[in-house]
């Protein structure tokens, strides 16, 4: 989690002819759902980028409250979408961007918001995500930009980036779990109907499942019984048979439904279950390193620095801190 105090300013630039999903994304993640007893509350400005009102792809006018002004003092600048021929943005616009970096803002680009966010230097020599159909002309108009291909989103160094549309949901997740811990993140994620969490790592393509049969029931069953026993060895032959699958087709149905490896999944699984555990229970970190399926002190302290940049200790002080400052 970020150190930095709640309540905070979220700025979500709004442009002419933008899709209103793209704008509704980080206005519901921050704002609409938040608006519950006992969540982290959040003051988010819609900022026109263009003169008002806009036009949107969905046929209806918007006209936001604040126009490019409503960046100054915002701790969290998002450019939800762009243009879909990846155009140059305008000088004032670049600007704003440029002036909210320099301020210390953290910058959020949601899909081909990427590229307002590159033509402005911010992306030089960082890795970067986009929708999949423009990570060539990314990649090509700013060649000092590492474009990844094939995460779901990426964190470098203060400035966060997604693939296309519902990665930004899942980009905006991450970004609340990190500023207001895993359990606000996921009670908003229950509201919206999503997967908690999904690692960033995690490739943009989910090829289509195979059609429903009897094994795709066994299939669910191991993973809810995986999940509910994190703390137990998990052998990947031992769970094919339990869904009368062979190893190949276990680890191959495992993909195509999740996008990611047996092994990358459970350690994901088992990073948000001792995430909980730190943020909700007083259990040392042993207790927490077993009950989460790491067995050593030392085996969750490497992984929780190798994935979150931080060790469980200090994760757990700076969520109590930012939940007192909640009370």
């Amino acid at each position: 989690m970020l150190n930095i105090n709640i309540p905070l300013t979220v700025a979500v630039i709004a442009f002419d002819g933008m899709t209103p999903f793209h704008l509704s994304v980080p206005c519901l993640v921050f704002g609409r759902l938040m608006n519950e007893p006992g969540l982290p509350q959040f003051h988010v400005r819609v900022c026109a980028a263009d003169p008002v009102p806009l036009s949107t792809a969905a046929g209806f006018a918007i006209t936001p409250e604040f126009g490019l002004d409503g960046l100054d003092g915002a701790d969290i600048v998002i450019m939800p979408a762009w243009h879909d021929d990846g155009r140059d943005a305008s000088g004032p616009l670049l600007d704003a961007l440029r002036n909210a970096k320099v301020r210390g803002a953290r910058m959020v680009g949601l899909c081909l918001g990427a590229f307002p966010l590159a033509q402005a230097g911010l992306l030089d020599g960082k890795s970067a995500a986009t929708h999949w159909s423009m990570a060539d002309v990314l990649s090509a108009r700013y060649p000092t930009v590492k474009v990844d291909r094939e995460v779901l989103y990426v964190d470098d160094g203060g400035v966060l980036t997604s693939a296309g549309v519902a990665a930004g949901l899942d980009c905006c997740l991450f970004l609340l779990r990190q500023l207001a811990g895993a359990e606000v993140a996921n009670r908003v994620a229950r509201r919206l109907l999503v997967a908690p969490h999904r690692q960033g790592g995690q490739a943009q393509f989910i090829e289509r499942p195979l059609p429903v049969s009897g094994s795709d029931g066994r299939f669910a069953d191991v993973l809810a019984c995986v999940t509910a026993n994190l703390g137990l060895d998990h052998n990947i032959d031992a769970l094919a048979g339990r869904a009368a699958m062979s190893r190949r087709n276990f680890t191959r149905h495992f993909r195509q439904a999740t996008g990611t490896s047996f092994k990358q999944w459970l350690l994901n699984q088992r990073l948000a279950h001792a995430q909980g555990m730190l943020e909700k229970s007083e259990a040392s970190i042993d207790v927490v390193a077993q009950e989460a399926g790491f067995g050593t002190a030392l085996s969750l302290r490497q992984h929780f620095r190798a994935s979150l940049q931080t060790s469980p200790s200090a994760y757990r002080k700076l969520f109590r801190q930012q939940a007192e400052l909640l009370k």
